[in-house]
């Protein structure tokens, strides 16, 4: 309790940061927007097609021995990664035009890593995806992000005002667009997972932003004095504890997912630690700082005065 309130009565000029705050984050989103564009993403399987195979071991299997027994077998392309342990592999081919993905690809896999392999090897699973079903999972994929951002404006704006819902919509593409980039940047693996995370930090990134905003409401109708600047920062500050304590502790779960969760969910859990630092970051100085420039007045947040009613306007 008393780190608590030690946060609630700091003073820290956030907003007067921002110009700087904006300034770096409309750089780093221009680049992140051109390696979208030029490099594109590295798709998984789950969006590109291909063939998915599962094997186990007896004993811990080396990736790079079962990397080249798949290449003697013409198979250069595969991606081999450990899922859950050393002794479980899971194989990733691309989709091929010159061959029909079907059992005979996968006995042929598995004879060449049996004949490799110092003991028993088990073929566990075989799913294949093909191209055009990959294709449209990008398209729903796309168009549930573009739903969702639709569906925040229309809340926000229900629920607060116009700029308050321009704002936090801003800020959901400032973190998405971070989020993806970096994927984009350094051709990290992008599959369903990832599109999962993306869509999780979307509603991480606008609770946060509501948390604030909320605050902001309140303190426009209570605070009689003081301007804009300073009522935004007073509401930073006095939500500041409960941003720092739930971020910490949902990055603490998540920095455990990626270090001990396995290839599996790597990309998941690389998303979303991303996307709750970014989301943090955005929510003060990105959603906040395109409200006050949209120009944010203590009038549009009175409640409205029917006829006959007296407004009170004590402090």
């Amino acid at each position: 309790m008393a780190h608590a309130q030690l946060i609630k009565e700091l003073n820290i000029d956030f907003i007067g940061k921002r110009r700087i705050a904006v300034a770096i984050s409309a750089v780093l989103m221009a680049l992140f927007l051109l390696a979208i564009l030029v490099r594109g993403f590295n798709f998984g399987l789950d969006f590109t097609g291909g063939t998915v195979i599962e094997v186990g071991y007896e004993q811990p299997a080396e990736l790079a021995a079962v990397t080249q027994a798949l290449a003697d077998e013409g198979f250069k392309d595969a991606v081999v990664q450990y899922f859950g342990s050393r002794q479980d592999v899971l194989i990733r081919l691309a989709p091929r035009d010159d061959e029909e993905v079907n059992a005979e690809l996968s006995d042929q896999i598995f004879q060449a890593l049996s004949a490799q392999a110092d003991g028993a090897v088990e073929l566990r699973r075989v799913e294949f995806v093909g191209p055009q079903v990959g294709e449209e999972l990008r398209e729903q994929g796309g168009l549930a992000v573009l739903f969702s951002l639709i569906g925040i404006l229309i809340y926000v704006a229900l629920r607060f005002e116009w700029r308050f819902a321009a704002g936090a919509v801003v800020a959901i593409i400032h973190d998405v667009l971070f989020t993806i980039g970096i994927f984009s940047v350094f051709a990290i693996p992008f599959d369903l997972t990832v599109l999962a995370a993306v869509l999780a930090v979307i509603g991480y990134s606008l609770n946060d932003t509501i948390v604030i905003f909320d605050r902001m409401r309140e303190n426009f109708r209570k605070m009689r004095k003081g301007t804009v600047i300073e009522i935004t920062n007073r509401s930073i500050n006095q939500t500041l504890s409960r941003t720092i304590v739930t971020s910490g502790t949902t990055l603490l779960v998540l920095l455990a997912l990626y270090f001990l969760g396995g290839a599996a969910i790597s990309g998941f859990s690389l998303a979303l630690i991303i996307g709750v630092l970014v989301g943090t970051y955005s929510t003060i100085y990105v959603a906040t700082a395109m409200v006050i420039w949209l120009g944010i007045s203590r009038v549009d947040l009175l409640p409205t005065v029917k006829e006959g009613e007296v407004l009170d306007d004590r402090p």
